[in-house]
């Protein structure tokens, strides 16, 4: 009787075990971390080796909260490549147990990953790319789009700027996808707000004369002349709009996408007086300034941190502390944990994540520095406008993402 009591116990045990969810744990307490990057094209000054760097120091920081959990880091170069970054985000997947891919600049890529990573036990945090498609129509549960996205860029300046009465614009654009998105979407506001669009022109990337389409905007007397473009095609237009006095003429140049290594490789004289907007500056605040110092000291020769860069730092160190306070590495429930505790570091300040992926922080309107105002190297910048994190993205309802709840 005794043993077919004891027996009985045993097996309704062994059935509630049986029904009862198994505890999320994170395999021999290590997370495993990929750096998808641009490590030897047109990005690798705005991301490349300092992505990488700004990932370990999220690690390094991590690691003092919670010494216990063992954390990997590998790299690889998509070579701004769709078909060559899908590639890696699965061998990354099926064969290297990646538990989050990092960073991923240029959009196309971005959006070849998030398909790779959709339904995966793989977190996508995408700080590199801007399509706003990744919050949008292909958003997905496992992805969390951290620093900027085309409609934030083109929205901030654009509105700013109207609201200062410069009414008339003529655009200078990458005749590709993000471009045309930039351009779309500043168009719509200045539409919005009365402006006028005198004209546009669109240019093939990796252009390397301006001449035709620069008088084309300086014929148009606009007073703005936006550049839908990015990286190196951005820094070519600026210096050429110097030459042809594009700025002395009268008229004002706005970069829908620009970082401090941008500027850096322009120089003052030729970038000065310029409009931009970025979620992050080096030289905002003590805290921005101190992760620049470590961060100059991790990648050498007095370097400073792009947003992107930062954003790296941002969205690591809230990924690891979401996947210790679930206690998982499955993608969908570290992101959803990721959702749902509010992010705060030293670069972006307190933020948010929204049901679509979005991370939402201020963004800010800067005017590049004339030489005379610039007192060091780096010091770049000056604050125009402070653009607040509930205005700063677009709103939720309108991105048509299948997560949102209507």
């Amino acid at each position: 009787m005794i043993k077919s009591k004891s027996a009985f116990l045993l097996s309704a045990a062994m059935v509630l075990a049986l029904l009862t969810p198994a505890q999320a744990e994170i395999p021999n307490n290590t997370i495993k971390l990929g750096v998808l990057t641009d490590l030897t094209g047109i990005a690798t000054d705005s991301t490349g080796v300092g992505s990488v760097a700004a990932a370990r120091l999220a690690i390094e920081d991590f690691k003092k909260e919670k010494p216990d959990i063992k954390v990997e880091l590998i790299q690889a170069d998509h070579q701004n490549k769709p078909d060559i970054g899908g590639a890696i985000a699965r061998r990354w997947i099926d064969i290297d147990k990646v538990d989050a891919i990092l960073d991923v600049p240029f959009s196309s890529v971005a959006l070849a990953v998030q398909e790779v990573t959709r339904n995966s036990k793989t977190a996508f945090i995408a700080s590199g790319p801007g399509t706003s498609l990744l919050t949008g129509e292909k958003c997905s549960a496992n992805t969390v789009q951290w620093t900027y996205d085309t409609w934030a860029l083109a929205h901030g300046t654009a509105l700013a700027l109207l609201k200062a009465k410069k009414d008339t614009w003529f655009f200078v654009t990458a005749d590709y996808a993000f471009g045309h998105s930039l351009e779309k979407d500043a168009s719509d506001v200045v539409k919005a707000e009365n402006g006028k669009i005198l004209g546009s022109v669109r240019h093939p990337p990796g252009t390397s004369d301006f001449s035709s389409f620069l008088l084309q905007a300086q014929a148009s007397k606009a007073k703005i002349v936006a550049l839908a473009n990015a990286v190196q095609d951005t820094v070519n237009s600026v210096k050429q709009a110097s030459e042809f006095g594009i700025q002395s003429g009268g008229q004002e140049l706005a970069a829908l996408l620009m970082q401090v290594t941008d500027v850096n490789a322009i120089g003052l004289q030729d970038a000065k007086g310029l409009y931009l907007t970025e979620g992050f500056y080096w030289d905002t605040n003590d805290g921005t300034r101190k992760f620049a110092d470590r961060f100059a000291a991790a990648v050498g020769g007095g370097r400073r941190p792009t947003a992107i860069q930062a954003g790296v730092y941002a969205g690591t160190l809230h990924y690891l502390r979401a996947a210790a306070a679930a206690n998982s590495n499955d993608g969908q429930v570290v992101v959803a944990k990721m959702k749902e505790l509010p992010s705060k570091d030293p670069l972006f300040g307190e933020g948010t994540i929204r049901q679509d992926g979005r991370h939402i922080h201020n963004m800010y309107l800067f005017q590049v520095k004339t030489p005379a105002e610039s007192k060091a190297p780096w010091d770049f910048y000056k604050l125009v406008a402070t653009i607040p994190a509930d205005q700063a993205f677009r709103p939720i309802a309108e991105g048509n993402c299948p997560l949102v709840k209507k």
